[in-house]
């Protein structure tokens, strides 16, 4: 999957007539479509209809506040932050402006945020102190063929001196021993010293392993004589002595193909209270595209993107401590595509669903299985129908979370396949052997689904689109229930906007949900007229918010330990079915790996509540939560936000 440039943003869709609204789905009675447009706004908007299906409605905001949000994440204070970067525009990106927006989606209230860098494809999630971690973003946007005028690529720099480190700054020119061209580097590079190699048996010296650096290059003039076809080795100008004969580059080839995006080190702590972005230490990694997940520890796993210089990273992986603000690499190397879905599980290993954003071989680091971080020991499992369909597809943990049941929803071929899967997967790692077994199939092949967790127990799977980013006008009108306990989907009322590449979804306090975004190649069949993005914030209200009554929660403790309990206080206490602790979500380009419902168990005595935490922490990772009680029609109160220390 690709981004694009501004002018291939995602089409508007009106609230116009013969707007198709479903009654019930796939498990239920069939699509009914109301003939007139005030006709459909009356059929929507009776009671009966709304405490069926729930209803969507659109917010618009002013202009001047309006962005290309790409990012969402609900914070702790019950707002909601919007990060844009330079929102898939390459005229803010060379205008270095970048938007940040807060919502308050309860006074309605819009505040822009100073924004430090561009924070477009970067990677986010909760920290434990309710802080949002964000690092990585774009430096470079991509070129595409017959954009690029000077050949450039990869060069990796060879250092054979075993006793120091060498930095080569920015604007190196690296000269070709055969071909005699000159190729420039646009960053400063470190590259280690090399490693000198024994044998492990006589403790003979072997040789010396050189240390090895990455840099983007560039002929030094346009043209297409200045492509190279075959590999070369290169001499660095400006070096002497020692420097000279241990430091070289090799390049493949370098050409006018297209450039991919650029991937920046850049990461910091959004707070919550302050509203403002706090510079911690940089990745080791420049990362476009990455990944973040909590580990059981509390710390934070970055994992895959493209680098500084547009190329995948490695497998290198990294880690942020929280107290220590600085990140330090694993062990081991393991690769990913970018943006893959990874979730801590309930015995502290990484579950990896297969589903990912994009870019990366079709063939390395694809299979879903179990990683130990640890051992870097990976098992995979087994029974994933339309494996070959996995980018763009969402994964969720259906709750409750002691379950440790997934469910990966449909997805598309890699890269801009217009293949597409209807299918829904579904693993239980609480087995002895996992294995994926097919859930209920959505109608169409969706790439981009979302799927939201409810305070019920149900998911909410929404939108998306059956081809690569909308093209040809496929965007799917759609929306489900999906129910663990029945294992079946019911259909309920349509979005009324298009959601399909750069959208995502927040469960808010009150029980309902926001949408974001969406950036369609095309706004037509033929594929001929660009799309726009999609700017629009769309609200939907699920049907358990249109019953007589819902249960109040107020009082209790701020803070609750794992294993700890704490006493609430609720008029309905008598009538509470369920309790649930629920992850404030995290949300870009499919992939949420924050959200999680957690169950409680609870006591009531008259209109006291009294609810208990797990004490597995890799269950209830330390953080900010939303607590939700539900009565036996499933009913859910406000959230009480609560912090597990």
């Amino acid at each position: 999957m690709k981004d694009r440039a501004g002018r291939r943003r995602a089409r508007r869709f009106a609230i116009g007539t013969a707007v198709a609204v479903a009654l019930a789905g796939m498990n239920g009675p069939w699509l009914y479509r109301f003939g007139t447009g005030k006709y459909h706004q009356y059929k929507i908007n009776e009671p009966e209809y709304k405490a069926a299906n729930g209803k969507w409605e659109i917010i618009e905001f002013p202009e001047k506040y309006r962005q290309n949000t790409i990012h969402a994440a609900l914070l702790r204070t019950g707002k909601v932050l919007m990060v844009a970067g330079s929102g898939n525009n390459q005229d803010n990106s060379d205008a270095k402006q970048y938007d940040t927006r807060i919502w308050d989606p309860v006074k309605g209230t819009i505040k822009k945020v100073p924004t430090p860098t561009d924070l477009f494809c970067t990677g986010h999630t909760q920290l434990a102190n309710g802080n949002l971690l964000i690092a990585g973003g774009t430096k470079r946007y991509e070129k595409l063929k017959g954009d690029v005028t000077k050949a450039g690529g990869l060069m990796v720099v060879h250092n054979e001196n075993p006793d120091k480190p060498i930095t080569l700054p920015a604007g190196s020119r690296f000269t070709g021993r055969e071909n005699g061209r000159t190729f420039v580097s646009k960053d400063p590079v470190l590259v280690p010293r090399a490693e000198k190699v024994f044998d492990r048996t006589t403790g003979e010296f072997l040789r010396n392993d050189p240390g090895l650096g990455r840099i983007y290059v560039e002929a030094e003039k346009s043209g297409t004589e200045y492509e190279t076809g075959t590999e070369d080795n290169y001499r660095i100008q400006g070096l002497s002595g020692a420097d000279a004969r241990n430091t070289y580059g090799i390049a493949q080839k370098l050409a006018l193909d297209k450039k991919d995006f650029q991937g920046i080190r850049d990461a910091f702590e959004f707070d919550p209270v302050a509203e403002k972005y706090i510079k911690v230490d940089p990745m080791h990694e420049a990362r476009w595209y990455p990944t973040l997940t909590t580990l059981s520890d509390g710390r934070i796993l970055s994992v895959s993107g493209l680098d500084d210089i547009g190329q995948l990273v490695p497998g290198k992986n990294e880690i942020y401590d929280p107290e220590t603000k600085e990140w330090t690499y694993t062990d081991k190397v393991r690769q990913f595509p970018t943006y893959p879905a990874l979730f801590l599980t309930q015995k502290g290993k990484i579950f990896y669903s297969g589903a990912n954003a994009g870019y990366g071989p079709d063939d390395v680091g694809r299979d879903p299985g179990i990683w130990d971080v640890a051992t870097n020991k990976f098992t995979r499992i087994p029974g994933m129908s339309d494996a070959d369909r996995l980018e763009t597809a969402n994964t969720v943990l259906l709750p409750p979370a002691q379950d440790q049941t997934y469910m990966v929803i449909g997805g598309g071929g890699v890269g801009e396949s217009k293949l597409s899967s209807e299918k829904t997967r579904i693993v239980d790692l609480k087995a002895d052997d996992p294995e994926f077994v097919d859930g209920p199939s959505l109608e169409k092949g969706t790439r981009y689904p979302q799927a939201s967790v409810l305070p019920d127990d149900s998911v909410l799977v929404s939108g998306g689109s059956e081809d690569y980013r909308g093209r040809s006008d496929s965007n799917i009108l759609q929306a489900r229930l999906y129910r663990p306990d029945t294992n079946r989907f019911e259909r309920v009322a349509d979005p009324l906007v298009g959601r399909n590449y750069h959208s995502g979804s927040i469960l808010l306090p009150d029980g309902r949900l926001m949408f974001f975004g969406s950036d369609s190649l095309y706004a037509d069949k033929a594929n001929t007229k660009p799309g726009e993005f999609e700017q629009r914030i769309e609200i939907y209200t699920p049907p358990y918010l249109y019953r007589d009554s819902r249960p109040d929660l107020s009082g209790g403790p701020k803070t609750i330990e794992r294993g700890g309990s704490g006493t609430f206080t609720s008029r309905a206490a008598g009538s509470v079915k369920k309790v649930r602790l629920i992850r404030p979500s995290a949300s870009t380009h499919v992939t949420d790996v924050d959200q999680r419902s957690v169950a409680l168990d609870f006591s009531a005595d008259g209109n006291r509540l009294t609810v208990t935490v797990p004490e597995n922490e890799n269950l209830v990772q330390s953080g900010w939560y939303m607590m939700f009680v539900t009565d036996g029609e499933g009913t859910p109160s406000k959230a009480e936000w609560v912090h597990v220390p």
